[in-house]
């Protein structure tokens, strides 16, 4: 029935000439909030200039750790680099937790994964800060590379902002939710993808954003559904 219906609205469309709406979009999960609400760009100190000695620092501390990470340490690098609230299933350490197991809660965290990209994204585009690889060819990234704007680090800032929602629905496992989530950020720059004040600025975005979104209605809702859900299918 729902392909029907999908077919009889672009038939319909074709005939009168109205815009088509895109069914992909209505699929796409919803933020809690955008960047004129969160605006980092007022909220966030601006990154060092690339031509001050703080960068010229920073650099040197990724090309330190460039030669000095391990084997174990670049293939944690790289597998940090999905974003999603499934890298922190080492903490959690159940088998139930999948997303098959939690659909609100999955959903949820997709609403998630999509804040950060809305809030992040202007603030990257606006400073434009150039990644560690292309401000210098010495720079040897271990993981996927992106010419986007280094600054604030978005990992980190979904790192944060993931790690603080699921302590608040697993206080149990606060302390070692919140140590993975710097251990993500900090990941950042063992790949050498991200600066260390882009990893500083994404933890202080994370936490705003979820200050934020706390007071949404919406927000309350489904945090309140998704813990429910988490807790019950992990037995807590």
């Amino acid at each position: 029935m729902q392909h029907f219906t999908k077919i009889l609205a672009v038939s319909l469309a074709l005939t009168v000439g109205i815009a088509l709406p895109s069914f992909a979009e209505d699929a796409k999960a919803k933020p809690f909030t955008d960047a004129k609400e969160v605006n980092l760009l007022e909220l966030l100190s601006p990154p060092p200039a690339n031509d001050s000695a703080q960068m010229k620092a920073e650099l040197g501390e990724i090309l330190t750790i460039q030669v000095t990470r391990t084997p174990a340490m670049e293939a944690r690098a790289v597998a940090d680099a999905e974003e999603n609230v499934w890298r922190f299933a080492d903490v959690i350490d159940n088998p139930k937790f999948t997303k098959e197991n939690l659909p609100k809660f999955s959903a949820f965290f997709d609403r998630i994964v999509e804040t950060e990209d809305t809030v992040t994204g202007p603030a990257k585009k606006g400073w434009n800060r150039p990644r560690p690889h292309l401000y210098s060819d010495l720079v040897k990234p271990v993981v996927p590379l992106s010419k986007s704007g280094s600054y604030p680090s978005g990992h980190t800032t979904l790192g944060t902002l993931m790690g603080i929602e699921l302590a608040n629905m697993l206080p149990e496992k606060k302390a070692a939710l919140m140590a993975r989530a710097w251990e993500y950020g900090h990941n950042r720059v063992v790949g050498g993808i991200h600066y260390p004040t882009d990893i500083e600025a994404g933890r202080i975005a994370g936490t705003v954003i979820a200050s934020d979104i706390a007071g949404h209605d919406d927000f309350k809702a489904e945090f309140e559904a998704a813990k429910a859900e988490l807790r019950t299918v992990l037995g807590m």
